[in-house]
């Protein structure tokens, strides 16, 4: 048995496997996730966005110029 480890953002419930590893694996495997915990008490949004940020296609922050621009 091999062993690969990478790290993944799960989307939908699926987590990719980069394509560096694909063409090793094959047929059934063992999977073992390790995820940090969330902290009941965090209820904070400000603390879930931090640990979990939105990702929204097509969204650029802010540049220091546009943030300042006082037309």
């Amino acid at each position: 048995m091999r062993a690969f480890e990478f790290q993944a953002k799960p989307k939908n419930g699926c987590i990719e496997i980069p394509v560096e590893y694909k063409d090793k694996i094959a047929g059934i495997v063992r999977v073992i996730i390790l995820s940090r915990e969330r902290s009941p008490s965090s209820t904070n949004i400000i603390d879930q966005l931090l640990e979990q940020p939105l990702e929204i296609e097509g969204f650029a922050p802010l540049t220091r110029e546009e943030l300042y621009d006082r037309r």
